[in-house]
């Protein structure tokens, strides 16, 4: 049993991340598995990885003990080249935590679509569509996982970090 009394994962914050080419959006749980909700959109930093700081942040200060990358595959299962800057970026995430931090990518086909329409049904204008959706589809993200957990699953893949065990990850602590 877990900690808050139901069969499968253990209670503690999750957090959802969508990663795109130009934001990344976000989103957490209650420590109970029950919902996600919206958080951040981090403009993407590829080259000094400041956005992957901010989320290990964010990781930190909820004390939170999993986080679900978005793995974008096509509609026949397939990986193209979001896909694969979804693994580096899963990894590259992987190897700042601590190793009881668990990272794990989820299929996210339609998420972004649906977060439109879910915005688009809030009446909200397209034109602001792109401050949210990140983050709506990384609640949508999260979600499914969390659903799954609370089944019993353990949803998605794994992401080990390549890091190794003798060496203290870096928390992003950058002075």
């Amino acid at each position: 049993m877990s900690a808050d009394g139901r069969a499968g994962a253990p209670a503690g914050v999750r957090l959802g991340v969508d990663v795109g080419a130009v934001r990344v959006g976000v989103a957490a749980s209650d420590p109970h598995l029950i919902l996600a909700t919206p958080v951040a959109t981090v403009p993407r930093d590829a080259d000094a990885d400041s956005d992957i700081a901010t989320i290990v942040g964010e990781i930190l200060e909820r004390g939170a003990v999993g986080v679900f990358v978005g793995l974008p595959r096509t509609l026949a299962g397939e990986e193209g080249s979001s896909a694969r800057m979804a693994r580096d970026y899963a990894q590259r995430l992987a190897d700042r935590l601590r190793p009881d931090v668990e990272v794990r990518l989820i299929d996210e086909r339609l998420t972004t679509v649906s977060a439109h329409r879910s915005l688009h049904a809030a009446g909200l204008p397209m034109k602001k569509h792109r401050s949210r959706v990140d983050q709506v589809a990384a609640t949508g993200i999260l979600q499914q996982a969390l659903d799954g957990l609370r089944a019993g699953r353990r949803p998605g893949e794994l992401v080990p970090p390549t890091t190794p065990a003798d060496t203290p990850p870096d928390h992003g602590d950058r002075s």
